[in-house]
């Protein structure tokens, strides 16, 4: 690692060690981009990696809501504000009894060379609550999201900070969210992402993440001179990003032959027909969070418990979950199996000691930044449509995904290719970093 960059990383880690999640995502940009800065001495004269590792912003705030029984509930609710050199802040939110500030600040830091990567004008920023929808009925769900709106209302806009959704974070949180930001501000803007269709959202949103994905994985097989038809897919997960990446996949041919959920893991040598990527859905709005009724509904498929998919042969492996769940093991596994790529959809889905399995044993390997921005650039696109009052027909958005997933391909190809191999965690990471310092240093302090 450069020696600027160790010196800002150590002390980081002394500022804030129990943030575990944030300094892991800090240290894998760290390690990518010493090139960039032995370069470039305008980054440490004007002191961006000190500046880009520190919120621009963090509000923190109480949110207390009546549950159905007329009991006061308290939550902790976040925005973390984290850069905004390129665009207004942008990022989701997410609702989830795991969430910490680590957790967001980790997922702020990625943000912002991710939404970089996407070309389009857009800073970074995550927020979200320790609240967990999971169980509440839509009045609780309601009362918590107007009471979480009536702080942060006055910390967003269409032009300053523009929250979209996360885990826990679906259409229904988005609505309520909406409805009371409209009714504080009495304005109707594009100041949310991933809003109903009828009232400015966008076509492909729900699809986007998951689409972009196997956009990006074609263009890692073109690459090596492959195609994504027959490959056998196992995806973690079953929401709305693995069932976009199941989808396309299936589309185009592929074989996914496993899902997975917290419970374990489903086998599918027959590979998901439509049918069953919809029952994907089904599974996610059933709010159980198991994947096991899949095996009682589709017969030759097996429930696998307590597992994860990462021990099934496969041609592809896209983690679509959540951070951290692919480990050292689990690649180790993959390899064994002779696994021909990983795509890592889900934000920092891989372990380091996963990355550097996957790299030693010559596996292209993909990160989330590049890999899941898809989601973010169609958010993107929405704000565009809100901004111009039109909407676009799902042919356009879908061809602006594509456009973008192939330019964010090209850009880690350019910056990641060495010795004949494209690195690119090294690609995404110099990319995004270069495209933030640049716009930061022109706009002095």
């Amino acid at each position: 690692m450069n020696a600027y960059a160790q010196q800002v990383l150590e002390l980081r880690k002394s500022q804030c060690p129990w943030e575990s999640e944030f300094i892991q995502s800090v240290t894998e940009v760290f390690e990518s981009i010493g090139d960039v800065l032995d370069a470039d001495p305008r980054i440490q004269k004007n002191k961006i990696l000190e500046r880009i590792t520190i919120p621009e912003r963090i509000v923190t705030f109480q949110v207390p809501w009546l549950d159905d029984n007329g009991e006061i509930q308290v939550n902790t609710g976040y925005r973390v504000q984290f850069n905004s050199a390129i665009g207004p802040y942008k990022g989701g939110l997410r609702f989830h009894p795991s969430v910490t500030l680590s957790t967001l600040k980790f997922l702020g830091f990625e943000q912002m060379f991710k939404n970089a990567l996407t070309t389009l004008p857009m800073g970074g920023g995550k927020g979200g609550s320790d609240f967990n929808p999971k169980g509440k009925s839509d009045r609780e769900v309601m009362n918590f999201c107007n009471s979480f709106m009536r702080e942060l209302f006055r910390h967003i806009g269409p032009d300053t900070d523009v929250p979209a959704g996360d885990i826990g974070v679906g259409a229904r949180e988005i609505g309520y969210l909406f409805g009371q930001y409209k009714r504080l501000a009495n304005a109707f803007n594009g100041v949310l992402t991933g809003k109903g269709l009828g009232w400015g959202g966008s076509l492909v949103r729900a699809e986007a993440t998951g689409f972009g994905a196997i956009y990006f994985v074609q263009h890692m097989l073109s690459a090596l001179k492959q195609d994504i038809a027959g490959k056998r897919v196992v995806i973690s997960g079953f929401g709305n990003v693995a069932w976009g990446a199941a989808l396309k996949a299936t589309q185009l041919g592929a074989k996914v032959i496993a899902i997975s959920g917290p419970d374990g893991y489903i086998l599918d040598e027959d590979g998901l027909t439509l049918d069953k990527v919809a029952y994907m859905l089904e599974l996610r709005s059933s709010g159980k969070d198991i994947v096991s009724p899949y095996a009682e509904k589709f017969a030759g498929s097996k429930f696998v418990a307590g597992r994860k998919p990462w021990e099934v042969p496969a041609d592809i492996a896209m983690p679509c979950a959540i951070q951290n769940e692919l480990n050292g093991d689990d690649a180790a596994a993959l390899v064994a199996n002779k696994v021909g790529l990983v795509a890592e959809v889900s934000n920092m889905g891989c372990t380091p000691e996963a990355i550097q399995c996957f790299q030693t044993n010559g596996i292209p390997f993909a990160p989330g930044k590049a890999v899941n921005a898809g989601g973010v650039a169609t958010s993107g696109l929405e704000m565009a449509q809100n901004a111009g009052h039109g909407y676009w027909s799902a042919e356009e958005v879908d061809a602006k995904l594509h456009s973008i997933m192939t330019g964010i391909h090209a850009a880690c190809v350019k910056n990641g290719s060495k010795d004949g191999r494209i690195d690119y965690v090294a690609g995404a990471n110099i990319a995004g970093f270069r495209t933030v310092a640049e716009a930061m240093i022109a706009q002095g302090i």
